[in-house]
């Protein structure tokens, strides 16, 4: 499989390391009173969809960028790659 790195290009996924869904990214407040509740679902809970995904890879034999990688999981088409960062901005945006 090859990711399409947005800085370096196409890059082998042997070269990356799957860390799982890129929902990962909004942790819960500590501090609210559901923090128990929001952080059990944090950990424990997960989908297992068919379709469209977003996914956290980290490109560890390269520049170590995290990168959110959106999958089919079905047939394993990669239909987009950013940087973790941007993507985190742009959510912290759309809230």
């Amino acid at each position: 499989m090859i990711i399409n790195h947005p800085l370096l290009g196409p890059r082998d996924a042997q070269e990356f390391v799957y860390l799982g869904d890129a929902s990962l990214i909004d942790r819960p407040d500590v501090n609210a009173e559901t923090a128990l509740e929001d952080f059990h679902d944090y950990l424990y809970l997960r989908d297992n969809p068919a379709g469209s995904h977003k996914e956290l890879w980290f490109h560890e034999q390269g520049d170590r960028a995290w990168l959110v990688v959106t999958r089919d999981m079905t047939t394993h088409e990669i239909t987009d790659v950013e940087l973790a960062s941007d993507y985190a901005k742009r959510r912290g945006r759309d809230r």
